[in-house]
C-alpha cells in the first residue's frame, strides 16, 4: 500500500487517481500508524513552508515520516513536499524542515532574472543527472509541469534533475530512498505517470 500523507495541504485525490490509473493501491490518511505500516509514502503539499511544517507536526506526521524513511520504506515529496525533505526554507523566515535531504529553500529569484514572473508556472523539461530508478522510464529533455516561486540549493549531491527557468532550478533530489519532485508527476501527463510507476515498482534504491 502506498499512503498519502494527509496533513490538510496538497492534491490529494488526484495523487490517489493517478495512482490508481496505474494499477497502484493508495490510501489518503494522516494516521501515523498507517503511514508507518505503508510499503510506499507519498509527501504532497503546496503553499507556504512554514504552515505546512506546523501542520505536518500535528498528530506526530512529521515523526512518523522520518521514521518510514529511517526504516528504509521509499518516501517521494511532491512540489512543497519535496521542499519540507530539506533542513530548513527561507520563505516569510526561516523554517525547519524535515532534514532529510540536505541543504535548504530559497526563492528562485536568486536565480531567475528579474523579466521572468514568480512563480514558474507551466510545463519545462528535464535535464536528468546521472542515473537514478525514479527516472528510469524518463527521457532527457521530457516535459512535466511546475507551480513554484522556490528551489533547493546546497543539495549538489542529491541532486537528481535540474530544468531551465533563467538558470538552473532544482527540480529532483534523492538520497537513497528518500525522493523529491519539484514539479507535479500527477499533473504531468504520461511523463508524470511513468515516474509515479518507477516509484511505486522500484524495489532497491541503493544507488
Amino acid at each position: 500500500m502506498i499512503a498519502i500523507v494527509d496533513y490538510g495541504v496538497g492534491n490529494l485525490f488526484s495523487l490517489k487517481s493517478s495512482f490508481s490509473f496505474i494499477g497502484q493501491e493508495a490510501e489518503v490518511t494522516g494516521d501515523p500508524a498507517r503511514i508507518l505500516a505503508a510499503d510506499r509514502v507519498v509527501l504532497p503539499g503546496v503553499g507556504a513552508f512554514g504552515d505546512a511544517a506546523d501542520k505536518l507536526r500535528v498528530n506526530g506526521l512529521d515523526k512518523a515520516v522520518c521514521e518510514a524513511a529511517g526504516r528504509g520504506t521509499p518516501l517521494l515529496g511532491i512540489c512543497l513536499g519535496m521542499q519540507l525533505l530539506f533542513e530548513c526554507s527561507e520563505e516569510f523566515g526561516t523554517h525547519k524542515g524535515l532534514g532529510l535531504i540536505p541543504g535548504r529553500v530559497v526563492s528562485m529569484r536568486s536565480v531567475v532574472p528579474e523579466e521572468l514572473k514568480l512563480p514558474q508556472i507551466g510545463w519545462n523539461g528535464l535535464h536528468l543527472i546521472g542515473t537514478h530508478p525514479l527516472f528510469r522510464n524518463t527521457r532527457e529533455g521530457d516535459q512535466v509541469y511546475f507551480v513554484h516561486s522556490f528551489h533547493g540549493t546546497d543539495c549538489a549531491d542529491s541532486l537528481l534533475a535540474t530544468t531551465e527557468y533563467g538558470g538552473s532550478i532544482t527540480a529532483a533530489v534523492g538520497k537513497a530512498n528518500v525522493m523529491g519532485c519539484q514539479f507535479h508527476p500527477e499533473k504531468s501527463g504520461k511523463v508524470g505517470l511513468s515516474i509515479l510507476k518507477a516509484f511505486a515498482e522500484t524495489e532497491n534504491y541503493s544507488c
